[in-house]
């Protein structure tokens, strides 16, 4: 039995751990073949360690153990050149593009007034910068393929304003934009766009965000805005992967422009 993408190739950044493995995965079980591109680089800015070649290698064990393609290369989405000819090495090897998981990013923890330059910057250019930066160097390639699916991960707060996070926020409503106005441009060329938005979700990236508690214990009327409606704290990896699928396959081929919520209901509180 086919999969649900079965014969299509996804370009997944942050594909190294957490989430981005987890979408490499699904997506190769359902018979994709796989551009995995992670950074694996650490920043000054930001309180955990990020993922490392070794991390990334593991990825490709995982894929190839499905019997699925995979080539990973080690670049950067704040860097333009270097992530376009990371992209154009995979559809090279691999054959085309079928479908987008921009998947990148940090994030970090404190209140307004200790977001120094750097941290703002950082979460910006990777988590926003770098969205468009994927996004960009993907599109010729859906193009000239005839169609495809782009999903940009955002999070809950993409859509709420979640205290403490005020860099991250804005960097999330921002991938929301990009969304919407890629979507219409591309329509005409069968490229359909999304976002989607988790709760958080249980990752090295989640482990990281330490002080939160304290931030609010200051300000306990801010509690409520990261409760979930359903009794669970955090969902799994894989909770967004199969969103991700869904979005990546056949079954959504009418599904554009959607601001798609895998949030355990936080965002209708």
């Amino acid at each position: 039995m086919a999969g649900r993408v079965q014969g299509k190739i996804a370009l997944i950044t942050g594909a190294a751990r957490g989430q981005g493995r987890s979408h490499a995965v699904r997506l190769a079980q359902e018979g994709a073949d796989v551009i995995a591109i992670d950074a694996c680089t650490n920043y000054d800015s930001v309180g955990y360690a990020m993922a490392t070649r070794a991390d990334l290698d593991q990825t490709v064990k995982e894929v190839e153990a499905l019997d699925r393609r995979i080539v990973a290369t080690v670049a950067d989405v704040r860097d333009p050149t270097a992530l376009a000819r990371a992209v154009a090495g995979g559809v090279d090897q691999l054959g085309g593009l079928d479908i987008v998981s921009a998947n990148a990013g940090i994030c970090t923890v404190q209140p307004w007034d200790k977001v120094t330059p750097q941290i703002w910057q950082d979460t910006i250019d990777v988590c926003l910068t770098g969205t468009w930066n994927t996004v960009v160097a993907a599109l010729p390639h859906l193009i000239r393929r005839g169609g495809g699916s782009i999903i940009l991960t955002s999070s809950t707060a993409g859509i709420k304003g979640q205290p403490f996070l005020t860099p991250y926020v804005a960097a999330k409503h921002g991938v929301v934009g990009i969304m919407k106005s890629i979507a219409n441009e591309v329509a005409q060329k069968n490229i359909r766009v999304n976002t989607v938005h988790p709760t958080g979700v249980s990752t090295p990236l989640l482990e990281g965000l330490g002080g939160m508690d304290e931030l609010i214990g200051l300000d306990p009327s801010t509690g409520g805005i990261f409760v979930n409606s359903l009794p669970i704290e955090f969902v799994e990896p894989r909770d967004i992967s199969n969103a991700v699928l869904f979005l990546a396959s056949d079954e959504a081929q009418y599904v554009t422009g959607l601001e798609m919520t895998v949030d355990a209901g936080c965002t209708t509180r």
